[in-house]
């Protein structure tokens, strides 16, 4: 394992004095745990991973990032198939400490942070009674489905992932956290809906939620090929 370019001395200096959570660096314990993913097939060595606690390490992270022009990943949960979560030389934010969920019984509201995987939301909306849709597999990260659009077993009836996200707080390549939502910066909130990571490192999701459970039966209906002609010839 490599670093084509190593991380600056002061630079590391600084991170350390600026982050709250924790700054690794490859010869740090902890290191190629944080730069593991769900796809054990991605094995890239970040010049740094930042572990983000909150809103205010992610702005620094990005700040950081951006001053000193390095490549930016950004990870969730770490369910990620396709490998974008982790870079190699640059900058990779891990969201993972920043996994709490908030839930409003009374409003049906659920405020979900990055790291969360379903299962976190699932756990806290059903005690409950309450779920949004989201994916299949508990150890999906919440940010990653959302952000490309999210379908699970409750969407027949109650729409997309992305159908019942009500607002999101995002730092933006500026460094700056905004609001998102369909009366603030609706063009924004219009686009991370399906537009995957290319917006800005989203910190915070808000969900509507629906009476569901704490117990259900799900699943898919397999019908035998010869019935095929008569299912679908029958009126909807």
């Amino acid at each position: 394992m490599s670093v084509t370019e190593p991380l600056n001395e002061s630079h590391y200096e600084t991170l350390t004095k600026t982050i709250h959570e924790e700054v690794l660096i490859p010869q740090d314990e902890g290191y190629s745990e944080a730069r593991s993913i769900w796809n054990g097939m991605i094995d890239r060595t970040p010049a740094v991973i930042i572990r983000c606690s909150g809103t205010a390490d992610v702005i620094s992270a990005v700040d950081y990032a951006r001053e000193n022009e390095r490549l930016l990943a950004v990870k969730g949960a770490g369910h990620n198939i396709a490998g974008n979560a982790v870079c190699d030389d640059g900058v990779m934010i891990d969201l993972e400490p920043m996994n709490s969920v908030h839930v409003d019984p009374s409003a049906k509201l659920a405020r979900v942070g990055p790291g969360c995987t379903l299962a976190d939301v699932d756990h806290e909306t059903q005690a409950f009674g309450l779920a949004t849709p989201t994916g299949i597999n508990s150890t999906t990260g919440i940010a990653g489905l959302t952000l490309g659009g999210g379908f699970g077993w409750l969407s027949r009836k109650y729409g997309m992932t992305i159908d019942n996200l009500r607002s999101v707080d995002m730092v933006t390549a500026e460094g700056e956290l905004v609001k998102a939502s369909e009366d603030e910066n609706p063009e924004l909130f219009w686009g991370i809906r399906g537009g995957s990571g290319n917006f800005g490192v989203v910190t915070s999701f808000e969900f509507e939620l629906h009476e569901v459970g704490p117990e259900l039966l799900c699943g898919p209906i397999v019908y035998p090929h010869a019935d095929a002609p008569e299912l679908t010839s029958s009126p909807p």
